[in-house]
């Protein structure tokens, strides 16, 4: 059995790649379930006016960190987790995550993209929409999955960790504390 460096370590960047996939699954899945259902009840000329005011929104530090946050942060996660049998989940959670990246980074970015530009809204809005929802569908599985993932990742290393605690001298594993 492998024990990883620093498990304190380890178990936070862990816990860290979680919830940053969690914040992004989560912004992808409500876009899903309310924002574009919301919008799509809209004329055309405000559907394009709010699409264009949200992703100007979202061009925002936080947003950028919890978005980056996932990939770098999974990355590291699946290379600390390199020798642990648990490995697979986080380098599962990294390809999930790292395909939705790229599906956001070739199809969703450049679709909002095209709506900067001047134009009859809906002809903006008819070449926007349906492929948008798609890809959007698409991350949002892929970050579920990710996440889903990591939380299993998470499991499985505090169970490594208690598995590789040395035994007192009363035979059973000492407590870590709080």
């Amino acid at each position: 059995m492998t024990t990883t460096p620093n498990s304190k370590v380890v178990g936070t960047v862990l816990g860290a790649a979680t919830v940053a996939m969690g914040l992004i699954a989560g912004a992808f899945y409500i876009f899903a379930c309310g924002v574009m259902p919301g919008l799509a009840r809209s004329d055309d000329r405000v559907y394009v006016e709010v699409m264009r005011d949200i992703n100007d929104a979202f061009e925002n530090p936080v947003f950028f960190l919890s978005f980056f946050g996932a990939l770098v942060l999974t990355g590291v996660s699946a290379w600390q987790v390199r020798g642990t049998p648990y490995r697979g989940w986080v380098w599962a959670a990294a390809t999930a995550y790292g395909l939705a990246f790229v599906v956001t980074v070739l199809f969703n970015v450049p679709l909002n993209d095209s709506l900067k530009g001047a134009g009859d809204p809906t002809a903006l809005r008819e070449e926007f929409e349906d492929p948008w929802l798609a890809w959007n569908v698409v991350r949002t599985v892929l970050s579920t999955v990710a996440l889903g993932c990591l939380g299993r990742a998470l499991v499985e290393h505090g169970r490594f960790q208690r598995r590789s605690a040395p035994l007192s001298p009363s035979g059973s594993v000492p407590s870590r504390g709080v």
